[in-house]
């Protein structure tokens, strides 16, 4: 456990990183982020668009589907809805692990902190990128980014416990 103490410095500039990661992206409109053209030009065979035509459901108010959106922003979609949850999971690994030597002897907490401060960091960056020509906040987005932290420190967490801790037991 030595270990994360020695290397909370890493661990905190990894949080510093993508926060400055995130700030810069919510500061682009839409039109400055979009990959739209990018799948346009490398995806003409549309790959896997006859299955994807078959999902459809409710995002934030709005249906999210083929029909409604077409292939290419359908696609867009899950791409950065998945680099949402990837990002904030990262950062709720990197804040877990900075954290951990100042829970690490509640349990709890050592999950709790982490995830609110992840969340937290969420909304602020919903509320920035509000502040930004083109782009609305969205509290959906904020669920999706808090879920992506907790999974990161659940992660953290089973590891340090179930798979470090045994050995430094002995």
């Amino acid at each position: 456990m030595d270990k994360l103490k020695k290397n909370e410095k890493w661990f905190w500039s990894g949080v510093v990183l993508i926060e400055l990661i995130l700030f810069y992206s919510s500061s682009m409109t839409y039109k400055q982020q979009t990959s739209v053209p990018f799948l346009e030009k490398y995806m003409h065979s549309k790959p896997l668009s006859s299955s994807l035509s078959n999902i459809r459901f409710n995002y934030g108010g709005k249906e999210q589907s083929i029909a409604n959106d077409g292939y290419y922003h359908f696609v867009e979609f899950f791409i950065r809805k998945g680099a949402h949850f990837g990002t904030y999971m990262i950062l709720g690994v990197c804040l877990c692990l900075a954290l951990y030597t100042y829970f690490q002897h509640h349990n709890l907490l050592s999950i709790f902190v982490p995830w609110m401060m992840t969340t937290g960091l969420a909304a602020f960056d919903e509320f920035h990128q509000g502040l930004t020509g083109g782009r609305t906040p969205s509290v959906t987005d904020v669920m999706l980014d808090s879920a992506g932290g907790i999974t990161g420190i659940i992660i953290v967490a089973v590891v340090l416990y179930f798979v470090l801790k045994p050995k430094f037991r002995t």
